[in-house]
């Protein structure tokens, strides 16, 4: 196996910049004081990413993964995290197991 030097080193770069980006998200989020709205939204973002990220998932993928998400979300009322985590993916086992 050959390694092309170019190759290695746009790898490298994209590490190094995707690294900082990161890091400087961080760190610029430390230094914030943020009061009142502003930290509500700020507080929120998790939550934004998160949803943003799963809702494409749970409603385009089909009847099986739509029907899991709500099985997550009612567990996740009551359920600590790791038991939510869990009987989401037996949620969606069992709908694709049973031809959802």
């Amino acid at each position: 196996m050959k390694l092309d030097p170019g190759a290695l080193a746009a790898i490298l770069a994209m590490a190094a910049v995707t690294y900082a980006t990161r890091t400087a998200g961080l760190l610029l989020a430390a230094r914030l004081r943020l009061e009142g709205r502003a930290r509500a939204a700020f507080d929120a973002i998790p939550a934004a990413v998160l949803t943003a990220v799963i809702a494409p998932t749970a409603l385009a993928t089909g009847p099986a993964e739509t029907l899991a998400a709500l099985v997550t979300c009612v567990a996740a009322a009551r359920l600590p995290l790791l038991a939510t985590v869990a009987a989401g993916a037996a949620a969606v086992v069992a709908f694709r197991a049973a031809g959802i």
